[in-house]
């Protein structure tokens, strides 16, 4: 891996939030003040409902004190270059006792700890930092308070010599790890993990397994067989509760009213959607979308994708670019790698061959004799390959190898012998099943730009596949091990369940497209694939194919940053 030479630049002025984040963990830390990540949970949400009233800026804090002022002022932006660091304070009191002085006041929304020191250590030098801000602005400050809100209960913590020294010195570490370019390691099997709201950026448990893992001698023929790891603790969702929106009609407009998405035709409304249920909208041809709606879409994070009628993805409407722009320098670095980008073309190209093996294993009946160790001997060479030339040679051998086979995965009934297949072709499609298949991959290319944008990649700059004008090349590269287990099981299943007919395609001129009707079908049929609740072939928990993409566009993401030693393909079993 290449170093990067692009470090962040020494923090002026860390925020003390930042430091009590540091205090408690130093990578949660490092995602979030360096990398900019951010994700919202019940604890965040609570959090920031309980600081809506501190939050408000109100009373005077005058730059001196006397006994004829009383200061009691909420939400107070204090720094100091002394100490290069800045604070907002959610209340700032001073004492009957002593009118010269003045106490920080920091409200907590959970129940105060059972502990002698009354809060624990986080909380007391986020509190520490505030109280040495004040003295560096010219106040008298020598102890602070906690409201804890779910006990209604006020802690006073005194700055003592001891608590200063220690605040100070997390101070210095936090700014050499801001500008260290090194992430800090996860940490190991914390109890401070479940509650963390990056914890599915974080991936914690799964970093360290793979570590492990790696630390092992391991052949081709064991990867993805963890039967000496028990699973893994799931810290994330299982499925994300918001889903994709897809508007198809011709001449449909979509509109905001309130906190809903209304689908309009000629100006009649004729389905709605409530804006928090939605991951992603899909504008298939000519659909109009207003300008409220645009807006309100991008400060929600929600990606617009304009498709064609076909379904080939022709442009994005995305909010401005991730903040991570370290994990994109990575990227580009490591694209200029020859080394790294085979390293990655190879488990991308081993786990396809891998996953279409196993779809054939699982319902082909009758396969040509030695089929399945052609398939086998080409991904030990795709695991071998000197060079990406080389790997595409095995790639395309692997592929008409699967594809010759690919119709006797279906059901010989009368449904099924109406879609003949002899070969994969493309650009256009010449029958129904190359037709199902392109507008299959587009729809699964399509979520790949959308979860790569998400997580802070530049989706156009790929590993294997090459940079091409308007080709979002990474999002391909993440795709190949999906191919198969995603969009081609989705053919299968369309054509032996009976689901998709000949009457949802249209021919013309050689050409074999899906109607609006077959479009919806197939649609519906994918969306309910990645919806599909799977056990992770290599971390044992149970979560759906739509969070599998976004682990995998994360997990390639520790690799890029060095925090794993291979990226590890999706294999099912």
């Amino acid at each position: 891996m290449t170093t990067n030479p692009f470090p962040a630049s020494s923090p002026e002025q860390l925020p003390a939030r930042m430091l009590n984040e540091f205090t408690y963990c130093p990578r949660l830390f490092y995602l979030e003040y360096v990398q900019q990540e951010w994700a919202e949970s019940v604890d965040t949400l609570e959090g920031r409902f309980l600081h809506r009233r501190v939050d408000q800026e109100t009373g005077q804090m005058p730059s001196t004190i006397s006994e004829q002022v009383q200061i009691h002022a909420r939400s107070v932006t204090l720094g100091s270059q002394t100490l290069g660091a800045i604070a907002r304070i959610d209340l700032i009191e001073s004492i009957e006792s002593t009118p010269d002085e003045v106490i920080p006041v920091d409200y907590k929304r959970g129940a105060a700890p059972d502990i002698a020191e009354g809060a624990y250590e986080p909380e007391r030098v986020q509190l520490c930092l505030q109280g040495l801000l004040l003295r560096e602005n010219g106040y008298n400050c020598n102890s602070g308070v906690i409201y804890f809100a779910a006990s209604n209960r006020r802690v006073s913590v005194e700055f003592t010599s001891q608590l200063i020294t220690r605040t100070l010195d997390l101070l210095a570490e936090a700014k050499l790890t801001a500008t260290s370019s090194l992430m800090p390691p996860p940490l190991k099997d914390s109890p401070k993990c479940p509650r963390c709201s990056l914890v599915g950026i974080c991936l914690p448990d799964e970093v360290n397994l793979l570590h492990a893992i790696n630390k092992e001698p391991i052949t081709s023929t064991d990867k993805g067989s963890l039967s000496n790891y028990p699973p893994l603790r799931r810290l994330f969702a299982a499925n994300d509760d918001q889903i994709p929106l897809y508007v198809q009609g011709q001449g449909y407009s979509v509109g905001l009213k309130a906190e809903v998405l209304e689908i309009r035709d000629k100006g009649k409304t004729v389905d709605q959607a409530r804006l928090i249920e939605i991951s992603q909208l899909n504008l298939f041809g000519n659909v109009q979308l207003s300008a409220q709606a645009i807006r309100e879409l991008a400060s929600r994070q929600i990606v617009i994708l304009h498709l064609s009628y076909g379904g080939w993805l022709t442009a994005i409407t995305t909010p401005p670019p991730h903040k991570n722009i370290e994990l994109r320098c990575k990227q580009f670095l490591s694209a200029s790698n020859e080394e790294t980008c085979l390293t990655l073309a190879k488990s991308f190209v081993s786990g396809k061959i891998r996953n279409a093996k196993t779809m054939l294993r699982r319902n082909a009946e009758n396969l040509p004799e030695g089929l399945l160790q052609r398939l086998t001997d080409a991904r030990d060479k795709a695991e071998r390959a000197h060079s990406l030339e080389q790997l595409l040679g095995i790639e395309g051998m692997a592929a008409r190898d699967y594809f010759s086979c690919f119709a006797l995965m279906f059901k010989s009934d009368e449904n099924s012998t109406a879609f003949n297949f002899e070969q994969r072709n493309r650009r256009p499609p010449k029958d129904p099943v190359n037709a199902l298949l392109s507008f299959l991959y587009s729809l699964l290319v399509k979520d790949m730009v959308a979860t790569l944008i998400a997580v802070g990649f530049d989706p156009y700059l790929g590993f294997y596949h090459q940079p091409r004008y308007g080709r979002p090349a990474l999002a391909l590269d993440l795709m190949e091990e999906f191919r198969p287990i995603i969009a081609d099981s989705v053919v299968i299943s369309l054509i032996n369940r009976g689901e998709i007919k000949p009457s949802n395609f249209t021919a013309r001129a050689g050409a074999v497209a899906l109607n609006e009707a077959g479009r919806k079908r197939v649609i519906e049929a994918y969306e309910k694939r990645l919806a599909t609740s799977v056990t992770h072939p290599l971390f044992g928990y149970t979560i759906t194919y739509r969070r599998v993409l976004e682990v995998q566009a994360r997990l390639l993401a520790r690799f890029l940053n060095g925090e794993i030693e291979t990226y590890p393909a999706v294999v099912t079993r």
